[in-house]
């Protein structure tokens, strides 16, 4: 034992300049995930309202989430799922798809079509209030219902942002347009580091179309972007809540249509003040994200990453 330590000191003592341009980040990601992490962890255990004193509880709050809070599993659980296996997979293929097609693009325009589709992920909110808000206005004026009503699809305005039937659908459209962001260029930049040798000596072993070169030599040449990417989507997904928010000007959608895990987690943590709570239900979705990037290292991961 005596002697690992020692070799341990004396390897850092080695890469100490290393660790000195290390030490910003490291410091950075202890204050501000390590140690929230923790926080939230033993809050769970514990009834809070962020005023008074912590009383420590057990597990009850757990026991109350997958027991008795009625809410959560009968409306943000079920929309969670549903919104993520939809937008996350939807997405990701998505991003891909595009992304090939603007890499078969002339190297001159390839430029204007990657900005025209990250553009949406830059704009946020402002193009939800300006765009999708007026294509969904449940009045005559809503773009969405003026074509409707014009060529007689329907003889009433339909509010789709109040409907819980629509709601939801109206979310995934949304996310869907917003999912080209970061991992969307990185399987740009994927793509464009695939060494075109390859493609020429798949030729000659007997690939004869697109669909064999993606499958046989590009998705195997670009892993590690096509993991980043699933990892970025993975977290996008389950982090999204806001985009309801928006959409609707309420904090609690209607007839919970459009409540997801983390506008649960915001009901309880900044309206209710149930903080201890709000950590037991983040601690739950910290767990679900991390096996689903479990998952996406075993699709995409090399085996030293596993």
């Amino acid at each position: 034992m005596g002697a690992k330590l020692r070799q341990f000191f004396a390897e850092i003592k080695r890469d100490a300049f290393v660790y000195v341009f290390l030490a910003p980040f490291l410091i950075c990601f202890l204050i501000f995930i390590v140690i929230p992490v923790c926080m939230a962890a033993l809050l769970g255990f514990t009834s809070y309202d962020g005023f008074g004193s912590l009383r420590f509880i057990g597990f009850s709050n757990y026991i109350t989430l997958f027991t008795q809070d009625v809410i959560f599993l009968t409306k943000a659980l079920p929309n969670t799922f549903l919104f993520a296996l939809i937008v996350g997979p939807g997405g990701y293929l998505l991003s891909f798809l595009f992304a090939w097609l603007i890499q078969q693009l002339p190297l001159k325009i390839r430029d204007y079509y990657t900005l025209a589709f990250y553009a949406p992920s830059m704009a946020g909110a402002v193009a939800l209030s300006v765009v999708w808000i007026a294509l969904f206005s449940g009045d005559r004026t809503g773009y969405l219902n003026q074509f409707l009503l014009s060529f007689g699809f329907i003889e009433n305005p339909i509010i789709w942002l109040q409907k819980p039937e629509y709601l939801m659908k109206v979310m995934i459209i949304v996310s869907l347009w917003m999912s080209f962001s970061v991992g969307f260029l990185a399987m740009l930049a994927g793509l464009q580091t695939v060494n075109r040798e390859l493609y020429e000596a798949g030729r000659i072993d007997g690939i004869s179309n697109r669909l064999q070169e993606v499958f046989y030599i590009t998705l195997p040449s670009m892993k590690p972007q096509m993991l980043f990417s699933a990892v970025m989507t993975i977290v996008g997904t389950l982090k999204a809540g806001s985009i309801s928010t928006q959409l609707t000007g309420v904090a609690v959608t209607p007839q919970y249509a459009g409540h997801l895990v983390i506008n649960h987690i915001d009901d309880y943590a900044f309206i209710r003040f149930e903080l201890g709570y709000a950590s037991a239900i983040s601690v739950m979705l910290l767990l679900v994200s991390y096996f689903a990037m479990r998952f996406a290292y075993r699709l995409f991961g090399s085996k030293e990453e596993l």
